[in-house]
């Protein structure tokens, strides 16, 4: 149990940081966004933000494909992230499993995961409420003006 938390615990870290500068990033361009009053429409804007999270997602899941081949848990990188996206997205189908010796990692990922997808949902829905308050003052300036 040990082994797999000295391993198991960096391996999340390191897919925390990502998240967090993946975030950063995302939530810095749409500030940008937001400051030059919609370059963009709403629809693409939202539809970048889900892309570049995902993104972050799915680099996440190569972590810890990447992990589980170190460890040598699976013959081919195609199959670890095939187990890690199923994990990390708390599928867990239970067609492929590691080893006992390391069969603690798959809960790691599976909570890192649970974690990585509420915080994008989070910042996702801030953003729709940040539209949908931009466009109801829109409305308010459209109907005083009239």
């Amino acid at each position: 149990m040990t082994r797999n938390l000295v391993i198991g615990l960096p391996t999340t870290l390191i897919c925390l940081l990502l998240q967090a500068l993946v975030l950063a990033i995302v939530l810095r361009h749409y500030a940008r966004w937001k400051l030059k009053r919609k370059k963009l429409g709403d629809a693409a804007l939202l539809c970048t933000v889900m892309l570049v999270l995902l993104m972050g997602n799915l680099a996440q899941m190569a972590i810890w494909a990447v992990l589980f081949r170190y460890l040598a848990e699976f013959k081919d990188f195609e199959t670890a992230l095939y187990f890690s996206g199923i994990t990390f997205a708390t599928l867990g189908y239970g067609d492929i499993i590691l080893s006992e010796r390391w069969r603690l990692l798959s809960a790691l990922e599976a909570a890192n995961g649970i974690l990585m997808f509420g915080v994008s949902t989070a910042a996702l829905t801030g953003m729709i409420i940040e539209i949908i308050r931009s466009h109801a003052a829109d409305d308010r300036k459209r109907n005083n003006a009239v």
